[in-house]
């Protein structure tokens, strides 16, 4: 059928581009910027008609067999179109930034090449129907990863790239141990609701908790989980583009999309609970939760604070799914979403203050907001957003891991939410201070970023305070998570 062909060109419109761009030369600058803006534009039809269908309760899914009980699986369903539409709509407002942030720098065309693989890989991933189909596209995002995170050549990125490719290499080889285990167990590993592995010989309870926790192991590299985290604050040696991406669209989500995947379609949340491994989860993503919001206090590298605060609220969508409860698991997934919105935004305001007026530290902030008024008030409703503060995104997604935690008696979750929140007060507000109420250091005429620059970081604020404000509505990413959560507790 031609529809479940749509999940091919969905991974296609990026991949395709992606390679024509490596092939061009650096003087082709308008056939790359094309080229990359049309694969934008068609991804975000394909996921749109998707997810029409979807909502519409149609099913698209290509099988390809590779060898006898080994098949490649792309298969669209509410959980992985959640992902795909964040990847999609992120790509091309961070494709608009990255032109403009590009403009005049060499090796345009490898960085373009990369950034459009690394989207192809992340939209595979999502829209893996099968294990197996999952660890070939985590694998492949780590090869398209690495050189944008080296992009810059220099010793700090060299250094920067090899922690992150040793971490997620030994990630990919122990997810790879976990994804053969469970072949030899089991035999098929295609994702299932309620989980595939649910009703399993007793006998086996034993090797699948080791299992189990083999693969968040794995997982936990990408999600930057305590203490996998270590590459994420020394990738921020990065162009502001690639850490946008690595933090809001690609890598730290895949490792957090895989968790929720692990949990749901490969164990079943029933099962896993019975395993006893929730509860150890969700007190391993609050120890990330807060040990990541206590790092970033201390942090006066801009880019280094947004990092360890990744650290930090990544885990909420970890802690949101082992809540074991449907509140919970809403938070959690549309933390998802949240999270992406809030954090592109924090780190395209972050590459805005560095190119236009050249900082790079939380002490060089004094009078920003009177120089750069527009990037500062995109920043601001960002960092207000990771707070919790109503109405935006972040809010929300406080809210139902607060609700789930209460649904479920877990009423020490409340003191890890309520520590975390004053804690990003904390390491938030000091910025905001300095940026809006300190006079500037020198000179103090208004300098804004380019429009390029600019327009992408207003249009995610927007967005994240209209995720808040438009909540209710069955397509907001609250709405797909409602979908997501009914799907798996439906009796």
């Amino acid at each position: 059928m031609i529809g479940d062909w749509l999940v091919t060109a969905v991974v296609m419109s990026s991949f395709v581009p992606g390679l024509v761009i490596f092939a061009l030369g650096e003087r082709r600058h308008r056939l790359r910027t094309a080229l990359n803006l049309a694969g934008a534009l068609v991804k975000l039809v394909l996921v749109v008609v998707l997810m029409w269908g979807v909502y519409q309760g149609h099913a698209y899914e290509l099988r390809l067999t590779m060898l006898p009980g080994l098949d490649l699986v792309l298969h669209a369903d509410a959980m992985s179109l959640l992902f795909v539409g964040l990847s999609t709509l992120l790509w091309l407002v961070t494709t608009v930034y990255a032109i403009g942030y590009l403009e005049g720098a060499p090796h345009r065309s490898r960085f373009f090449g990369f950034f459009s693989l690394c989207v192809s890989a992340t939209v595979g991933l999502a829209l893996a129907g099968n294990l197996l189909t999952f660890l070939v596209f985590y694998e492949l995002l780590t090869l398209a990863t690495f050189p944008l995170v080296a992009h810059r050549g220099t010793p700090q990125a060299q250094r920067g790239a090899r922690i992150y490719l040793i971490y997620t290499v030994a990630g990919g080889v122990a997810l790879l141990l976990g994804v053969a285990w469970l072949k030899a167990l089991v035999g098929p590993l295609d994702f299932t609701a309620g989980g595939f592995l649910s009703g399993t010989n007793p006998a086996l309870h034993g090797e699948l908790r080791l299992i189990f926790w083999l693969l968040i192991a794995a997982l936990g590299v990408k999600a930057a989980l305590v203490p996998l985290h270590g590459w994420l604050p020394q990738a921020m040696v990065a162009p502001a583009p690639v850490s946008a991406l690595l933090h809001a669209v690609a890598v730290v989500k895949a490792g957090a999309f895989g968790i929720v995947r692990v949990v749901y379609d490969v164990y079943g949340i029933e099962f896993a609970q019975s395993l006893g491994v929730l509860a150890p989860l969700a007190v391993l993503a609050s120890a990330t939760i807060l040990y990541g919001s206590l790092r970033a206090l201390f942090q006066d590298g801009l880019k280094r604070r947004l990092a360890y605060s990744t650290v930090s609220q990544v885990s909420y969508i970890a802690l949101g799914v082992a809540l074991f409860g449907p509140l919970g698991s809403i938070g959690g997934i549309a933390h998802l979403v949240h999270q992406g919105l809030m954090k592109i935004t924090l780190f395209f305001c972050a590459g805005n203050l560095a190119e236009t007026l050249g900082i790079h530290r939380v002490s060089e902030m004094a009078g920003a907001g009177r120089r750069m008024p527009w990037t500062m008030a995109a920043f601001t409703l960002g960092a207000l957003g990771m707070i919790g503060a109503p109405p935006l995104a972040g809010f929300i997604s406080k809210w139902y891991l607060g609700a789930g935690a209460i649904a479920t008696e877990a009423y020490w979750v409340l003191a890890v939410l309520a520590a975390s929140t004053a804690l990003n007060a904390g390491y938030f507000l000091p910025i905001l201070y300095r940026a809006w109420f300190r006079a500037p250091n020198g000179a103090a005429a208004r300098l804004e970023a380019h429009w390029m620059l600019l327009a992408p970081s207003l249009a995610t604020a927007a967005l994240a305070l209209l995720a808040g404000l438009l909540a209710a509505l069955p397509v907001s990413p609250l709405g797909w998570a409602q979908i997501v959560t009914e799907r798996e507790y439906a009796p």
